[in-house]
């Protein structure tokens, strides 16, 4: 029979419904402004483990990040302190299962094989059994990974060189991902945990690993995680902090939280992928049209494969000649670039299938989307004033309807009310629609473009 670590906090640290707490995440996610579309996703995230109410917004501006890694993302190492129970070393739970109310993460038996032989890993089911730090993690991980394999350890006293050896043994590939859970100081009056908080923020930011438990409740573990992140060469970056006087607690006895996403070296940019994205969706065209000379780009870059959302759009002599994309990401972006490639230019239902004589007067252009998050406004003139004038992307939906302007629209349209006025017409909504009735969400792009596709 199946050993399962059941869920021991639910309903106090966060939702005990499956719907309630989908609900919270999905709302703690959308509540993460994205300023770009993002290519690379972390391999660590350092994230805070206090109840939603209290470091909810911190923790979700961190497993935000990891939605490029939907899909590829299979195994997830969780480390946080041990609360309740002290253990030497780095304790399994010797269970092959933990449940949440979202549902049933299986342990990854594999990973716990490379482990084998080191005198710091231990087992421990009564360090896991009430312990809140790791459990907090798993419904944004579920939220945002889907599937996944977990590799949980419940960390006591140990080394920093303790803690990078199992870092190193289950390193991996761009599978495994790292989740280091830690708040930051306790119960200081609010000013003062903010100057404390300050300095150990600006201290993980450099990579110290001699953090005091202090500073950070899961010094031991942090600590380890940062050793191993300086020997590989990872950067850092810093996502949100606050403090729960920020957020539901009173200012005499706060509890600091931070989060933070390190990435490896040699992650592709931006700038950098602009010429393969192009080259993609010309390359599904051209084949497409019979230019054997011209056969699509494969995927065979890693970064393709993960998950993106895409518009491909056709000028042709300045005109509008098709424009087709994905306002979510639920494919790989390079198949997704070139499918909506196709489309634009022989499906949509706007334009005639363009012809082999059109194509060299025709350039190419590729927006990477970022995820679209939702408005929240009072009143029209609330929704007006958010706007961001030239760089949102909007989608208004309203009565089963639904439209999208990508910013390039701006250029045409540079006013907010003519903006959405046109929107809402091209979703198909009577004029006297108000929009205080409309859900509408907004979203960003980096866009490239091709001229000359002779």
């Amino acid at each position: 029979m199946m050993n399962v670590r059941p869920a021991a906090v639910a309903g106090m640290f966060y939702p005990r419904g499956s719907k309630e707490l989908a609900a919270e995440v999905a709302d703690l996610l959308d509540g993460v402004e994205q300023p770009e579309p993002r290519l690379e996703f972390p391999k660590a995230l350092i994230v805070p483990h206090a109840g939603y109410v209290y470091s909810g917004p911190v923790a979700a501006a961190a497993y935000d990040a990891l939605a490029p890694g939907r899909g590829i993302i299979q195994r997830v190492v969780i480390m946080g302190p041990v609360h309740r129970v002290p253990v030497r070393g780095l304790a399994l739970p010797g269970s092959d299962a933990f449940d949440t109310p979202l549902g049933r993460v299986p342990v990854d038996t594999a990973a716990l094989q490379l482990l084998q032989g080191l005198p710091q890993v231990v087992t421990s089911a009564a360090a896991h059994a009430q312990e809140h730090s790791l459990e907090v993690q798993l419904p944004f991980l579920q939220r945002v990974l889907g599937s996944f394999a977990l590799v949980p350890l419940a960390v006591g006293d140990a080394a920093p060189e303790e803690v990078a050896a199992v870092v190193d043994r289950l390193w991996g590939g761009r599978e495994t991902l790292f989740v280091l859970s830690t708040d930051l100081s306790h119960y200081h009056p609010y000013d003062e945990a903010r100057r404390i908080d300050g300095a150990t923020v600006a201290r993980i930011a450099q990579l110290a690993t001699d953090l005091g438990h202090h500073e950070a409740c899961g010094a031991t573990p942090l600590n380890g995680l940062l050793y191993a992140a300086k020997r590989r060469a990872l950067s850092i970056r810093m996502l949100a902090a606050c403090n729960s006087g920020d957020t539901a607690g009173g200012k005499s006895r706060v509890v600091g939280y931070a989060s933070f996403a390190l990435y490896e070296p040699g992650a592709v940019s931006l700038e950098e992928s602009g010429g393969t994205l192009v080259a993609l969706a010309r390359g599904a065209i051209a084949h497409g049209l019979g230019f054997q000379a011209e056969a699509p780009v494969t995927d065979a870059q890693p970064w393709l494969k993960q998950s993106g959302a895409a518009f491909v759009t056709l000028m042709l002599d300045a005109q509008l000649r098709g424009c087709i994309g994905s306002l979510s990401a639920v494919r790989p972006l390079g198949e997704d670039v070139a499918e909506n490639a196709r489309r634009a230019a022989f499906h949509d239902p706007r334009f005639t299938a363009l012809t082999r004589e059109e194509w060299p007067r025709c350039r190419v252009e590729v927006s990477l989307l970022s995820t679209p998050k939702p408005m929240r406004f009072a009143d029209e003139a609330d929704l007006l004033a958010q706007i961001r004038r030239g760089e949102d992307g909007l989608i208004l939906e309203c009565d089963g309807r639904r439209g999208t302007f990508l910013p390039q629209v701006w250029e045409g349209l540079p006013e907010p009310r003519r903006f959405l006025d046109a929107l809402r017409q091209k979703a198909g909504l009577p004029a006297e629609t108000r929009l205080a009735r409309c859900r509408i969400w907004r979203y960003r792009v980096h866009k490239w473009k091709q001229e000359a596709l002779q």
